[in-house]
């Protein structure tokens, strides 16, 4: 790839478009009244479940997501307690129980819960909301703190797949970023995973992280790939030191530089599909058996909160600090700290710190955005059809298109919007041409 459309493309102020309009967008109109609306109004359809675990025995400096440090289990125990006052509130709220399709536990580090309190809270769950035999169970976890009894637990469960923290396994990374995480650490999780019936792996890798090199990369790549993961999801490291405080331990220094990142990306691309893996969209490689796969074969591929999914449901009701849920009328975010959190749900109300209320334009946007970032290519006139939309009009306001396509991004005919496969790197920016909040600086 040409470095000057790096550097006139790769902006790391672009959102990576798990949801439209972005968290930024969110506002604190819509609160915990507007959250008991929403959920007042809902159907039979079935639902996603994410539950967030805020907590981790020690803070890797790369991680952008709400987390804290939590050294003793104290802290676990008494923010369980509070989740299962949330999943009460919230079950009370609809005029039936939910039926639930997926549920994913997300972190933080979920499996530091002890194994009994695990058990207790999928009771809980099956208590309030209606699982079924087909209910998928998803779990993150970092293979250093995992354990036989939590193994056993996850099995009890009904835990199907489990997504895998590894980052690199280039130990001079990992003292840059402090997560010290042996190949025989991973490979151990694995391994009793497996025994314990969770088959569906998945392993996080990221690029750009301080002193990482191509071959660095590469070789984290093939260590992966020798455990045989389902599913390989592939992020660019993110440095935002303002706004992640953690961040700051970094040596800025010692990051690549937009070049030299995307020749990262592309050397684990091109050594997963060696493999006999596809890559998905953005940043996502599955084995052609996995549900991602299936799904971009069937037009079925999705983009949420947690990346690329199989799942369609509609709505995902988001549990926990920090979580994000997904209702038919907007998007809903739960309070980031603890302390307010449990505020909230000790007076009775539900934790919602903050909001959006989707317009007809915005579903239009997001559905072009989606199918830009799952497929590289968008009917636009279609989705406009299918939306109410002049399509005509709708590209005109489009103002960036025309200099994507001049820059030889993206090919546009008969409004069709196709990204071309060796700038599938830039699809974030492409996507931002159909982004009305974003404040962008001209091109």
């Amino acid at each position: 790839m040409q470095k000057s459309l790096l550097t006139k493309y790769c902006d790391a102020r672009l959102p990576w478009y798990t949801i439209y309009p972005t968290v930024p967008d969110f506002s604190v109109a819509v609160g915990s009244n507007t959250c008991e609306e929403w959920l007042s109004r809902r159907s039979d359809e079935p639902v996603s479940l994410y539950l967030h675990i805020p907590f981790c025995r020690s803070i890797c400096w790369y991680c952008g997501f709400t987390t804290a440090l939590a050294r003793k289990d104290a802290p676990y125990l008494s923010y369980l307690e509070v989740l299962r006052k949330e999943i009460d509130l919230v079950a009370k709220k609809t005029p039936q129980q939910l039926p639930v399709s997926d549920v994913h536990f997300g972190g933080g580090t979920p499996t530091l819960i002890d194994p009994t309190q695990f058990l207790a809270l999928m009771t809980h769950l099956r208590r309030c909301f209606a699982f079924k035999n087909t209910t998928t169970l998803a779990i993150e976890i970092d293979p250093r703190t995992l354990t036989i009894p939590m193994a056993d637990a996850l099995g009890a469960a009904g835990v199907s797949r489990a997504s895998i923290g590894v980052q690199s396994f280039d130990p001079v990374v990992q003292r840059s970023i402090n997560r010290i995480q042996t190949e025989a650490q991973t490979f151990r999780a694995v391994e009793t995973l497996r025994q314990h019936g969770i088959s569906r792996i998945n392993f996080d890798l990221i690029f750009g992280l301080p002193n990482q090199t191509v071959q660095s990369c590469i070789q984290s790549a093939m260590t992966a790939l020798a455990m045989r993961p389902n599913r390989l999801a592939v992020f660019g490291y993110s440095h935002v030191p303002s706004y992640m405080k953690r961040q700051r331990m970094i040596d800025e220094t010692a990051l690549p530089d937009d070049a030299a990142r995307a020749e990262q990306a592309s050397a684990i691309a091109d050594t997963l599909v060696a493999a006999g893996y596809l890559q998905i969209g953005l940043d996502h490689f599955s084995l052609p058996d996995d549900e991602l796969a299936l799904a971009q074969n069937a037009g079925r591929l999705r983009r949420n909160s947690l990346g690329y999914s199989a799942d369609t449901c509609r709505t995902v009701v988001g549990l926990g600090t920090s979580a994000i849920g997904r209702l038919g009328d907007g998007y809903v975010q739960n309070e980031v700290a603890t302390s307010p959190y449990g505020e909230h749900i000790g007076a009775g109300r539900l934790p919602t710190a903050k909001g959006y209320r989707l317009s007809d334009e915005d579903r239009l946007r997001a559905a072009v955005i989606e199918r830009l970032m799952c497929y590289l290519e968008v009917d636009v006139s279609a989705i406009c059809s299918a939306h109410g939309f002049d399509p005509v009009r709708f590209l005109n306001s489009a103002e960036r298109l025309p200099i994507l396509a001049e820059d030889g991004i993206v090919d546009i005919h008969q409004g069709t919007i196709r990204i071309k496969r060796e700038h599938r790197f830039l699809m974030r920016a492409v996507a931002a041409a159909f982004d009305a909040y974003l404040d962008r600086s001209p091109y």
